[in-house]
């Protein structure tokens, strides 16, 4: 099978370099470019260390059109403007975002771009749309995390009122530094933020309510910056009346044709995680009371590994291939 061409803007950030990583070892796809202005002309590996002796490819200061698929790797904001400006550039190739600039029904439609929908790229909740989109706005880290530890209680009609707490590692506030991002910041500390406020609850409540449409799901989130690098851990409570038997029945059917969900019976921890495609997830229950825990690596399974999970799935390709990663458990 010929490959397809592929190219990446924004790519010398956390996500780029992690796109970069899995496509270069992806068997059905060459880079074309990846483009970064402050960049141009060094080596992928000057700015991605990591990439030393995987690539001799160089940052390109120019974009192509002639290509299959383009990654949006940009800050937030930055896409939607990228895009208005060479709206007639990408008419016929799919483009896949991974910012938050395309995610939100806009007056209950999807956005478009060249008129034609933003497909919200979750694939536990769409996955058949994003086999024949063209456009595919990539969920936010927190927001997959918090969603697949809810989706098969959405469906099921069963949230109501849903208090979630979750952890995320330094990664996630992206490459430039800032003071809560800084080591000597980081190193012993945690601290909350964005209390009830985080900017992914909108496309939470979006998903699930997609699913429970007579009662609207209510996420009240309090998200923690973390002393770690990478990887995201949620813990979310409700009351529920199924019992511990019913409610793994629920979660293993959902998940069933998702090869990247898995329930564990065991308490799970972030490095089963870090460094793979997967989302791990707990069910505790104590009278009434239910406690849903969830981890994906913020870069991956949050990010850069669900984009070249959703283009597998808009080119037809086995879903997991090139993603076939194993966690660093010790």
């Amino acid at each position: 099978m010929k490959k397809i061409k592929a190219g990446i803007v924004g790519g010398a950030g956390y996500t780029g370099g992690e796109l970069i990583r899995i496509l270069i070892n992806h068997p059905q796809v060459e880079i074309d470019f990846v483009h970064s202005k402050s960049n141009a002309n060094k080596f992928l590996h000057e700015v991605h260390e990591d990439l030393l002796g995987e690539t001799t490819q160089q940052f390109s200061d120019s974009i192509n059109n002639n290509i299959d698929v383009l990654f949006l790797c940009f800050g937030h904001g930055e896409a939607k403007k990228f895009l208005e400006q060479n709206t007639d550039s990408f008419k016929n190739i799919k483009i896949i975002d991974l910012s938050q600039d395309y995610r939100l029904l806009e007056s209950g439609h999807p956005p478009a771009f060249n008129n034609l929908p933003f497909i919200y790229g979750l694939p536990e909740l769409n996955k058949e749309q994003i086999k024949y989109a063209q456009n595919i706005a990539n969920p936010g880290c927190f927001a997959t995390a918090i969603q697949l530890g809810l989706l098969p209680l959405a469906k099921a009609g069963l949230l109501n009122k849903v208090y979630t707490t979750g952890i995320t590692g330094s990664t996630g506030a992206g490459q430039s530094l800032s003071a809560t991002s800084h080591f000597s910041w980081r190193a012993n500390n945690i601290q909350a933020y964005k209390t009830l406020t985080h900017q992914h609850i909108k496309e939470i409540s979006q998903s699930l309510n997609q699913l429970q449409k007579n009662t609207k799901a209510e996420v009240n989130f309090v998200p923690w910056r973390g002393d770690f690098t990478r990887g995201i851990f949620i813990s979310s409570q409700l009351n529920c009346d199924l019992s511990e038997e019913e409610l793994n029945k629920l979660y293993n059917e959902f998940y069933k044709d998702h090869p990247f969900t898995f329930l564990s019976k065991k308490p799970i921890s972030l490095k089963q995680v870090v460094n793979n495609n997967k989302a791990v997830i707990q069910l505790e229950k104590v009278g009434n009371h239910l406690v849903i825990h969830s981890a994906i690596d913020n870069l991956l399974k949050g990010a850069s590994g669900q984009a070249v999970q959703n283009m597998n799935l808009m080119f037809g390709f086995e879903e997991t291939i090139g993603l076939r990663f194993k966690s660093a458990a010790f």
